[in-house]
């Protein structure tokens, strides 16, 4: 006990501003030094927490606070709400934002189809988040590092990766950077500081906060955006993500999306709580959440936080609430559960791109006949990269199965790759090796 007395002392005099001989606790001078250093009766000295005693037994419920607000900056008919929120963002950029989420959309529509025809294995769209996706990619430098999850590709679009490359990806030929190693919609590019997306939930969490560390350490005037959805924030690498980021004071910024369903489960089996941003505070994280549907609410919050995670080195958490309104990939069935009339509400009614064409349409920088020209140029745009993706065949096996792991070749893999090149001599005729480059 006397340690334990000894041990308080000494840090109530490390902690007093302006402590020094005979000025500690107990050898105060006057009524001022004794409310400089309250006694460990008067207030908590717990090194764990900040927080004052209570002397009535009462658990802390979930619901104490009420639901965060939603912050936006335009209606659903696309009107400016409050005239200081307005971003100001001129013509020519509102318009890359529109055409962006537009053709997003178009090639989603494209490569879905193209799924379902057995052209490609797998594709997951993105109808529904475009808004989330511009919105947030418009606001940061071009040389930030983007960690993503899955559905972020309008993110990559926005700065300007190629379609024919989207299409390289997904059909896994030889102008795949990927070289036919991953599976579709698993994209990246390191040209557009886009780290390439991996399978597993939350696993770009960690990786994000440690890669903005680094710059932190590097004082390279830099920031890191890391996606995901509200379905991963329920892995533990979320957990830990959010807590080395604040304790160690990195410049990132979380951006949940918040879509309403992790694959098949509804946000009202995923937690109890109100939400992810909810759960900020708790980590030390400045926290907001936002209207995902409005493109320039999505732009203001993401400007901002990016802007003080770089100057104060601390971490930023954004919960952009959102719909998912396709299914959550093409092995997914959604009607299973959840009804047609949802997914038709958000689909006509609070549509991300809908509301940035009704804001345009409002101050006559858009027509009916603009539109039309457009969405028959991206189309167009869209299917000529697909046909030429098409065309191209898959990258060698021997070559390309082997490689990119060492520096030289080990033995063990010279003899795997032999013993596939005796196979392929003998069986050769059961597998389509036409379709692979020579």
């Amino acid at each position: 006990m006397a340690a334990a007395l000894r041990a308080l002392r000494a840090r109530l005099l490390r902690a007093a501003p302006g402590a020094g001989p005979g000025r500690g606790l107990g050898t105060a001078r006057g009524p001022r030094a004794q409310q400089e250093f309250p006694t460990p009766e008067e207030k908590p000295q717990f090194p764990g927490a900040s927080a004052e005693f209570a002397e009535r037994l009462e658990f802390i419920q979930p619901n104490v606070i009420s639901g965060i607000p939603v912050y936006r900056v335009m209606d659903r008919q696309g009107h400016i709400l409050n005239p200081h929120e307005d971003p100001q963002l001129p013509k020519e950029l509102v318009l890359k934002l529109y055409k962006t989420m537009t053709l997003l959309n178009t090639m989603d529509r494209i490569l879905y189809e193209s799924q379902r025809q057995g052209r490609i294995s797998f594709y997951m769209t993105n109808y529904g988040e475009e808004g989330t996706h511009v919105g947030s990619a418009a606001a940061l430098d071009d040389t930030d590092l983007v960690f993503g999850q899955y559905r972020e590709a309008g993110v990559l679009m926005y700065r300007g990766y190629p379609l024919d490359l989207f299409m390289a990806q997904c059909y896994g030929n030889t102008s795949d950077p990927g070289k036919g190693r991953q599976m579709p919609v698993h994209y990246g590019c390191r040209e557009r500081h886009f780290v390439t997306i991996s399978s597993p939930l939350a696993t770009q969490i960690p990786q994000a906060v440690g890669a903005a560390y680094a710059i932190k350490r590097a004082d390279a005037n830099r920031a890191v955006i890391c996606y995901f959805g509200e379905g991963a924030a329920s892995e533990g690498d979320a957990h830990a993500g959010f807590n080395f980021a604040a304790t160690l004071e990195c410049p990132i910024v979380f951006f949940c999306r918040n879509n309403g369903y992790a694959i098949s489960t509804p946000t009202s089996e995923q937690y109890r709580g109100d939400g992810i941003a909810a759960r900020g505070p708790g980590y030390g994280l400045l926290s907001i959440r936002v209207d995902g549907n409005d493109v320039f609410a999505v732009y203001n919050a993401t400007k901002e936080a990016r802007r003080r995670a770089v100057a104060e080195n601390q971490p930023f958490l954004i919960e952009a609430m959102t719909y998912r309104i396709g299914h959550h990939s093409t092995s997914d069935d959604s009607s299973a559960y959840r009804s047609v009339d949802e997914v038709n509400y958000w689909d006509k009614q609070d549509h991300p791109i809908s509301r940035l064409r009704h804001h345009m349409l409002n101050r006559g920088w858009w027509d009916d006949e603009q539109e039309k020209a457009w969405r028959k140029s991206s189309r167009r745009k869209v299917m000529e990269a697909f046909e030429q993706a098409e065309r191209k065949p898959k990258p060698s096996p021997q070559q390309h199965l082997f490689s990119d792991v060492y520096r030289e070749m080990p033995p063990h893999l010279r003899k795997q790759r032999a013993a596939l090149e005796r196979h392929l001599q003998h069986y050769g005729e059961h597998y389509p090796l036409e379709h692979f480059e020579k």
